[in-house]
């Protein structure tokens, strides 16, 4: 029987505590993010953004799009420090929600910014020389991960349900991050493996309109041809204001 978490509600105050919990140092912080296109509440967001964690309804066309993507690829190999980015299949039930925020800590700058010693530390350092499946049992086995995740989902502004009822809410999470090549991956813990997006400029973060487009952008199109939901909600990971 596979590992079951409870499901993560997609607000900076549950998703911060468990960052923190793992090993985030606390200069940097998630925020809400009220909207992609308005110059104006941008603003709100301090920049560079490290990293974009989307939950989004895994909608008929999306998943169609996400078969079809993937239907010809085999399983990742990319394994030690020569990767871009440091990816992880998800074989946890609704923990796409946790290794989203993984994916989002252990890559690129925020990187940096993980404690020696530290839940993430360990996780990183016992992950990156294996393989896909050698990686996702990292993850199974870390009791400091599971139990960081049981309770930031208790700190949620909705009751946390139940686990096997999480399993069909039907929705899930994405993160974008900036990689170590400067290129914008997007991750998710049921693709293959990473997705690599795009080059951006030096100076484009994953809030940039270039990143925007490749990214999320691109989800959001692919509904609105289809009159698809799109119904979604994103926090970024930027520099910690208090």
């Amino acid at each position: 029987m596979p590992k079951l978490f409870t499901v993560l509600e997609n607000n900076p105050q549950v998703f911060n505590h468990l960052a923190y919990a793992l090993g985030l140092d606390k200069t940097l912080a998630f925020h809400d993010v009220y909207s992609l296109t308005d110059p104006d509440l941008l603003l709100f967001i301090p920049r560079p953004a490290l990293a974009l964690l989307v939950i989004i309804p895994l909608t008929p066309t999306w998943d169609e799009a996400r078969n079809a993507e993937d239907k010809d690829k085999s399983d990742y190999e990319g394994r030690g420090e020569d990767e871009p980015v440091l990816w992880f299949k998800q074989t946890i039930g609704n923990a796409c929600g946790s290794i989203g925020m993984v994916h989002c800590l252990l890559n690129g700058e925020a990187s940096k910014h993980i404690q020696l010693g530290s839940t993430l530390d360990q996780i990183k350092k016992d992950a990156l020389p294996k393989t896909i499946w050698e990686r996702a049992k990292v993850l199974e086995d870390s009791d400091a991960f599971e139990k960081a995740h049981e309770e930031a989902a208790t700190l949620g502004d909705t009751t946390a349900p139940t686990p096997e009822a999480g399993r069909h809410l039907g929705q899930h999470f994405v993160a974008f991050v900036k990689g170590k090549d400067g290129h914008l991956w997007e991750l998710e813990g049921g693709r293959k493996g990473p997705l690599n997006r795009g080059l951006l400029k030096e100076d484009e973060d994953v809030l940039s309109e270039a990143a925007l487009e490749k990214g999320i952008g691109r989800l959001i199109r692919i509904e609105s041809e289809k009159g698809g939901d799109l119904r979604f909600s994103a926090i970024a990971l930027a520099e910690n204001l208090e």
